[in-house]
C-alpha cells in the first residue's frame, strides 16, 4: 500500500501503517489526557458555579489575578458575546462540534511517532470538549480566570481555554520541528 501525506504534524507512510492499513495507535494512547482535561475543566467550573455568583470576584493575587465568574455566550475571547441572534448558542455549539470532530478525526490518523502533534491535538480536543459541554448544557461557557496588571486586562478564561492554548503552543513547536529527528548532515 502506498503512503499518503496528511499535512502539518506528520503523515502516514507504509512504515507507520499496521497490517490492516490503519495508522498505528492513532489517538488511543492520549485518550486519557482528553478525558482528564474534560473532567478537570468541568470540575473546576462546577466549583466556580457553586461558590461565585455571576460577576462576583475573589482576589487571589492582588493586582494580578482574581477568580471572577463570567459567562461567555460568544465565541473565543468573547467575540460575538454582545451579538443577540436567534439560535446563537445552538449555532456556536454546532460549529464547535464540527470542528471538534474534524480535529479528533485528524488526530486519530497520526502515528504514535508524532508525539508532539498528538499531544497538541489531545489538548485542543480536551479543551474544546470541555467548552462544548458548557455550550450544550448552559448555552454559554463559564470563564473565571481573570488576569490583569496596571489597568491591562486579559480576557477571562478557564481550564479548557488554557488546554487549547497549550495545545496550539505545542502545535507551533511541532511545526517548527521541535522534537523531530533529522538525518545527520554530511559534509
Amino acid at each position: 500500500m502506498r503512503g499518503r501525506a496528511l499535512g502539518f504534524g506528520g503523515g502516514v507512510t507504509e512504515a507507520t501503517l499496521t497490517s490492516s492499513g490503519t495508522p498505528a495507535s492513532g489517538m488511543r494512547g492520549l485518550a486519557w489526557l482528553v478525558a482528564v482535561l474534560v473532567a478537570a475543566d468541568q470540575a473546576v467550573k462546577l466549583a466556580v458555579r457553586s461558590r461565585l455568583e455571576l460577576g462576583e470576584s475573589l482576589e487571589v493575587i492582588p493586582g494580578f489575578f482574581d477568580l471572577t465568574r463570567v459567562h461567555n455566550s460568544g465565541a473565543a475571547f468573547g467575540m460575538l458575546n454582545a451579538v443577540d441572534v436567534p439560535y446563537k448558542a445552538a449555532a456556536l455549539a454546532m460549529v464547535a462540534l464540527v470542528a471538534l470532530i474534524g480535529v479528533a478525526f485528524y488526530a486519530s490518523t497520526l502515528p504514535a511517532s508524532e508525539r508532539l502533534a498528538r499531544l497538541s491535538l489531545a489538548c485542543i480536543v480536551g479543551g474544546a470538549g470541555g467548552n462544548l459541554i458548557d455550550r450544550v448544557v448552559s448555552g454559554y461557557v463559564v470563564d473565571f480566570a481573570d488576569v490583569y496588571w496596571n489597568g491591562w486586562h486579559f480576557w477571562a478564561f478557564n481550564v479548557a481555554d488554557a488546554a487549547i492554548t497549550f495545545g496550539v503552543g505545542f502545535m507551533i513547536l511541532d511545526l517548527l520541528g521541535v522534537g523531530h529527528r533529522h538525518a545527520p548532515r554530511t559534509l
